[in-house]
């Protein structure tokens, strides 16, 4: 299925700190959400202001999704089965994640630092991110990828940009997980580690979700990032 193709910047929720933004963190929501989802945590994070943190969320084009029947929903790309390795809609994958080089380099023509934009999501988000962090040309701040797995995995090896090759990442994951099963996520962060990669990897007694634990780790972890 040819994934509908969206090539001007992504439509997205913009929140503005108080003052001048020194970091951006750009955070991807999951399959049939919008930008609007995760628009919300940001207060719930209380992170220090001095931060000056704009957080983009975007929205994914709509396309057709073959797992729920060929509905036409927000999607970063097409998923063929529940095991998500069959059939991996390369296309769509890699289109996404062009589309979020895209937004970085609008931040950084904002005047923000590579090193200080964040790439998080969640779900589809959160592999979409891993796709476009471990391959971005210049050094980003960090990757969060929550409850989510690794796309593409086979070309990592040989797609990984050097440049982030010690690139802070977060990986979290609920332990009662059926959508993207614990072992999925579990073989992702292995193969990150195989190729050379630290994972900061976290485990929640919860479904396909964010818990309030989860929302502490996520804000000392930009704390720490971004400080």
């Amino acid at each position: 299925m040819t994934p509908q193709q969206n090539r001007g910047p992504l439509e997205a929720i913009i929140t503005e700190p108080a003052t001048t933004a020194n970091a951006s963190v750009i955070w991807l929501h999951g399959l049939g959400a919008d930008g609007s989802d995760f628009a919300g945590i940001a207060p719930q994070l209380k992170l220090p202001e001095s931060l000056a943190i704009r957080f983009i969320f975007p929205h994914a084009p709509q396309r057709p999704v073959t797992i729920n029947q060929g509905y036409l929903m927000r999607a970063w790309y097409d998923i063929v089965d529940a095991g998500f390795r069959r059939d991996e809609d390369e296309q769509g994958i890699r289109e996404s994640a062009r589309q979020i080089d895209e937004l970085i380099e609008i931040e950084i023509s904002k005047g923000i630092e590579a090193s200080k934009i964040i790439l998080a999501g969640f779900s589809q988000g959160g592999a979409i991110v891993l796709q476009t962090a471990l391959r971005y040309p210049q050094r980003l701040g960090g990757v969060m990828a929550l409850s989510c797995y690794l796309p593409l995995a086979e070309s990592l090896a040989a797609e990984q940009s050097t440049a982030n090759k010690e690139i802070p990442i977060m990986m979290a994951h609920g332990t009662e997980d059926t959508v993207v099963p614990m072992a999925l996520a579990e073989q992702s962060r292995q193969t990150l580690s195989k190729t050379g990669f630290q994972v900061d990897w976290q485990t929640y007694p919860m479904a396909h979700s964010v818990c309030p634990e989860e929302i502490t780790a996520i804000s000392e972890w930009l704390t720490k990032g971004l400080a």
